[in-house]
C-alpha cells in the first residue's frame, strides 16, 4: 500500500522485547521532546489524556507489549507489529480487528523532519494516544470493516475520509482550535502550521466534501476539516458511509487544491 522502503522493521526476541540501538533511542528522544513542545497549547485535551495513558517517555522507544497493556484496558484496542509494508487487505483486516499496525523502524536523522512512510514515532506517538479515546477508537474500527469488503474505487474514498478525519483533523475545543489528528500531531511543522498559518484553509466537516477532496502526502496539507467534538466522530460510525461513498463517487473529485506531483 506504500512505494518501497529501504527501512527495515526490527524484530523481538522470544519474549516480545526489541532491542533497538542506542542511536536510535536517541533519535526518538529527540522527535518526542520537541514533539511535546510543539503539541502544547495545539492538541485536544483527549490526545494529551491519552499520552497519561500510554505513559510514553523521551528515554526509549516503546516496547509493543507495554502499549498493548494500556489500549487494552482503555478501549480494547492493541499495536500489531508489521513490517514497513503491509497490503491493503492486511491493513483493513487489522483495524477491523481493533489492532494499530505499527512498524517497527524509526526514521533516520536524515529524514527527522518528513518520513513518506509511517515508523514507529507516527504510530505510536501519533495515533496511539487516540486510541484509548472510545469515539476515535470506534471510527478507526469501522473504518476497517469498511475497508475490507469495500472495492478498489470505493477504498480511494474511504482513503480521503480517514486522511480529513484520523490523519489531519483539527476540532473545536472550549480552549479553542486543537489538533487531533495523528499525522498532524507526529509532525513538528505541521502542528504550527495547521492552526498557525495564513496559508491553508480550515473549514467546518462536511463527510460529502471530505470524502470528495484530493490530498497529496508529501506536502503541508492546503485544506483541514473541523469537526465540533470528537463525539462527532462516533456519529460518523452511526451513518451509512458506504452510501455516503457512493455519494461522493456519483458527484465526482472536487478541483485540487495543490499543484501536481512533478516527480
Amino acid at each position: 500500500m506504500k512505494k518501497p522502503t529501504s527501512y527495515v522493521a526490527r524484530k523481538p526476541d522470544e519474549n516480545g522485547f526489541i532491542d533497538y540501538p542506542p542511536q536510535e533511542h536517541e533519535t526518538w528522544r529527540i522527535l518526542y521532546e520537541r514533539q511535546l513542545e510543539a503539541i502544547d497549547g495545539r492538541a485536544c485535551p483527549e490526545f494529551l489524556e491519552g499520552l497519561d495513558i500510554l505513559g510514553l517517555s523521551a528515554e526509549e522507544i516503546p516496547q509493543l507489549n507495554d502499549i498493548n497493556e494500556k489500549l487494552k484496558k482503555a478501549t480494547g484496542w492493541s499495536v500489531a507489529r508489521v513490517p514497513a509494508l503491509i497490503s491493503f487487505d492486511r491493513f483493513f483486516e487489522l483495524l477491523a480487528n481493533r489492532q494499530f499496525p505499527v512498524a517497527t523502524f524509526i526514521r533516520t536523522r536524515e529524514e527527522l523532519d518528513y518520513l513518506q512512510e509511517p515508523d514507529i514515532f507516527h504510530e505510536i506517538f501519533g495515533h496511539c494516544p487516540l486510541l484509548t479515546n472510545p469515539d476515535f477508537a470506534r471510527l478507526t474500527e469501522i473504518y476497517g470493516q469498511l475497508g475490507l469488503v469495500a472495492s478498489k474505487e470505493e477504498r480511494v474514498y474511504l482513503a480521503r475520509l480517514y486522511w480529513m478525519t484520523v490523519e489531519f483533523g483539527l476540532v473545536h475545543t472550549d480552549d479553542g482550535l486543537r489538533i487531533y489528528g495523528g499525522g498532524i500531531l507526529s509532525s513538528f511543522k505541521e502542528t504550527v502550521y495547521s492552526l498557525e498559518s495564513p496559508e491553508p484553509e480550515r473549514q467546518g466537516f462536511d463527510v460529502i466534501t471530505a470524502l470528495r477532496t484530493p490530498y497529496r502526502i508529501d506536502i503541508l496539507q492546503p485544506v483541514y476539516f473541523i469537526i465540533q467534538s470528537l463525539s462527532e466522530l462516533h456519529s460518523l460510525t452511526e451513518m451509512d458511509l458506504m452510501a455516503k461513498v457512493h455519494e461522493a463517487m456519483k458527484l465526482g473529485m472536487l478541483e485540487p487544491r495543490f499543484p501536481p506531483k512533478t516527480a
